[in-house]
């Protein structure tokens, strides 16, 4: 890559770290305005398209960035359950950890699930699949699960983690160590109802 081109990407880098850092929550993307991305950037507004052709194309570059980011850090969640302890266990404490370290990732899903705009939501429902699929395929191959078991599975802990993760933006420290381990509870509930209804099919099939 040469110089140019390392500048221009430098430049679009800065654009979406200014986009989250103005994220909170009483500000949602929706209410950015290109002058104060431009700003935070500290580069001039007229720069901005260079870069991006509009605010939209910005916010679907975050959310598309969001939600990578959480799935790599599950990920990295799962791997270290691997080397020794519950999977379930370390990929909520993971999931809190990057509540408490970089909320506006999991922020920008958040607002825009739900927001006027249907790319936006076209987009976050992508990156929920994502979320969905992937875990679908891990709980199959380590269970022994059906795809539809797996898939079921996979549909409720997401939604669980997502409502949790909506909570536990607006709690302390102390308050979110509560809610992990009562999310851990109710996702050991859904993995042993997965379960039992697996030994449940299995008994039931002829032999």
């Amino acid at each position: 890559m040469g110089i140019r081109a390392q500048q221009k990407e430098k430049t679009r880098r800065a654009l979406v770290d200014a986009a989250f850092n103005q994220l909170s929550a009483e500000r949602s993307f929706s209410s950015l305005s290109l002058r104060e991305v431009a700003r935070e950037a500290n580069i001039a507004p007229t720069s901005f398209y260079r870069h991006f052709k509009d605010l939209n194309e910005l916010g679907l570059t975050m959310v598309d960035e969001g939600g990578l980011a959480l799935r790599q850090i599950m990920r990295k969640g799962r791997q270290r359950a691997e080397a020794g302890g519950s999977v379930i266990r370390i990929s909520v404490e993971t999931f809190m950890e990057v509540l408490e370290s970089n909320p506006n990732a999991f922020r920008i899903l958040l607002h825009e699930r739900s927001g006027t705009s249907a790319a936006f939501r076209a987009a976050v429902a992508r990156e929920i699949e994502h979320f969905i699929s992937e875990l679908a395929h891990y709980t199959e191959q380590k269970t022994n699960r059906s795809q539809l078991l797996a898939r079921a599975q996979a549909e409720a802990l997401v939604i669980l983690v997502f409502n949790a993760g909506a909570a536990a933006l607006d709690m302390n420290r102390s308050e979110r160590r509560q809610l992990a381990e009562q999310l851990v509870l109710q996702l050991r509930i859904v993995a042993k109802g997965a379960q039992a209804l697996q030994v449940r099919n299995e008994s039931t099939q002829p032999s």
